[in-house]
């Protein structure tokens, strides 16, 4: 049940994210635009494996890396100005949110 809906959070994320990257540079759009989409497919691939896996642990600890490397591009996409901070606490205020519930999903399986 909570990889659904942590699922739809990131479909969700990733649509905002598309609507931000567009506004890039266009030389940025195959460097830092790049790295952030195959984050975000790397995000979605590992929580669909974590909710098919009756073993999730790894999964999901690879799953929190892969989230805060997401935080780091969006900071660094922040500091280098090719966002503005409204669109920047927007966009971490859904990884955040993705990351709670990932972090919450990791408890659970730990006990």
């Amino acid at each position: 049940m909570k990889d659904l809906l942590i699922l739809t959070k990131i479909e969700e994320l990733d649509a905002y994210s598309h609507t931000v990257m567009i506004q890039f540079p266009k030389i940025e759009r195959h460097v830092l635009c790049a790295q952030i989409r195959d984050t975000l497919t790397e995000i979605i691939k590992l929580t669909v494996r974590a909710g098919k896996k009756y073993y999730k642990k790894t999964t999901l600890q690879d799953l929190d890396i892969e989230i805060e490397y997401l935080r780091s591009l969006i900071r660094k996409a922040h500091r280098i100005k090719y966002i503005n901070t409204k669109r920047y606490e927007i966009w971490i205020r859904h990884v955040n949110e993705i990351g709670k519930m990932a972090g919450g999903w990791i408890k659970s399986i730990n006990g």
